[in-house]
């Protein structure tokens, strides 16, 4: 492969759809609200774990909030 796959995400857009700050979001997950910043700048790949329990706290399924691009 000579391209290489660069991980991205809806998480803003699932966030502000529930009408959740980003410090509410992160109290919900366990982390910073500068982690979620983060992940919605793409500065920050979470883990899978971390990815996981964003879905479930925004009732999302993986491919709604993550993709390649």
């Amino acid at each position: 492969m000579s391209e290489q796959l660069v991980l991205k995400n809806k998480l803003r857009e699932a966030r502000t759809d529930q009408k959740l700050s980003q410090a509410q979001l992160a109290e919900m997950v366990g982390v910073s609200r500068n982690t979620i910043s983060s992940i919605e700048t793409g500065q920050f790949n979470p883990t899978a774990k971390l990815a996981l329990i964003l879905c479930i706290a925004l009732d999302k399924k993986f491919e709604e909030l993550f993709y390649f691009d």
